[in-house]
């Protein structure tokens, strides 16, 4: 018995809904399908499917047997796909997805320098503060911050970032360096609207804790944040990849690094892994590797 074709036939099976349409998906005859799914039940001593004159169930056994062909196949797919990538040049469309200024600080970059190295490649980046659905959205890569509530994409960490509270040298020189976050409470602080816009989150001890916050001053976008930061006018709760250049160079100052929350991963993610293009595997390997240098860079 030819294993793969009699799993390649189970799925047809359990996709279609019934004989005849596996046949018709494997371009075979209704015979062939029924004496396949015969001789594999007896090869395996068990029933994958209750069979009815009006309908067809998978059994428990069925259920589990079918996941495990799944994975059998889609890991026979991409060793195949995998080998012929490395004779075929990337070339169609690739879609990206990232956060607004991560994206522009780092992904475009590395989007533009993979464009310029394959003539045949066109990219659509498409930046987003917001969770974007690839599947839904036609979105080939993303890269996200944060933990990943969708467990079926495929992820690859490339590093982390920090949420650091910063202030200006001017501000810290008037108003002096606090030493606690409840002594935030008190002090003038820049806030996202919608965001931690009343509360700031810190940890201690293990433990997380919050701190209401108020000032004069709130925004819905980063870079006005950032420059009101800038010019003194209060404490900003950031990502540090957002205000690295400016630490850097010390127009800005960390602030409470012992109460700052557990870093956030970073991840390149994308769908599935099977039959990826030739574009989008090498685009992501190229990603992680840029990406991991990026991070590594940034404020520690």
């Amino acid at each position: 018995m030819d294993k793969l074709r009699a799993m390649q036939t189970f799925i047809a099976i359990a996709d279609g809904g019934s004989l005849t349409a596996a046949a018709r998906a494997l371009d075979s005859s209704l015979p062939a399908v029924v004496r396949t799914l015969a001789a594999l039940e007896e090869h395996l001593r068990v029933r994958l499917i209750n069979r009815t004159t009006r309908r067809l169930s998978l059994t428990e056994e069925g259920r589990a047997y079918l996941e495990s062909c799944r994975h059998i196949l889609a890991a026979l797919d991409e060793a195949e796909t995998a080998l012929s990538a490395r004779q075929s040049e990337p070339a169609g469309t690739l879609a990206i997805t990232a956060p607004v200024l991560f994206g522009q600080l780092h992904v475009a970059p590395i989007v533009t320098g993979f464009v310029a190295r394959y003539e045949q490649v066109k990219c659509r980046l498409m930046l987003h503060d917001r969770v974007v659905n690839l599947l839904e959205e036609g979105i080939d890569v993303g890269v996200r911050i944060g933990p990943l509530a969708d467990s079926s994409l495929i992820a690859h960490r490339v590093g982390s970032i920090r949420r650091v509270l910063v202030a200006s040298p001017e501000l810290l020189a008037h108003h002096g360096v606090p030493t606690h976050p409840d002594e935030l409470s008190s002090a003038n602080c820049l806030r996202f609207t919608g965001l931690n816009a009343t509360s700031w989150t810190f940890h201690e001890d293990g433990r997380a804790f919050t701190v209401p916050v108020s000032g004069k001053l709130e925004f819905n976008q980063v870079a006005p944040t950032i420059d009101a930061c800038l010019a003194g006018l209060g404490f900003g709760v950031f990502l540090s990849y957002q205000v690295a250049s400016h630490l850097a160079a010390g127009r800005l100052r960390l602030v409470l690094e012992a109460f700052e929350p557990p870093p956030r991963p970073v991840n390149i993610v994308y769908p599935h892994a099977r039959l990826l293009p030739t574009r989008t595997r090498v685009f992501v390997e190229e990603a992680k590797r840029e990406l991991k240098a990026r991070l590594g860079g940034l404020p520690a």
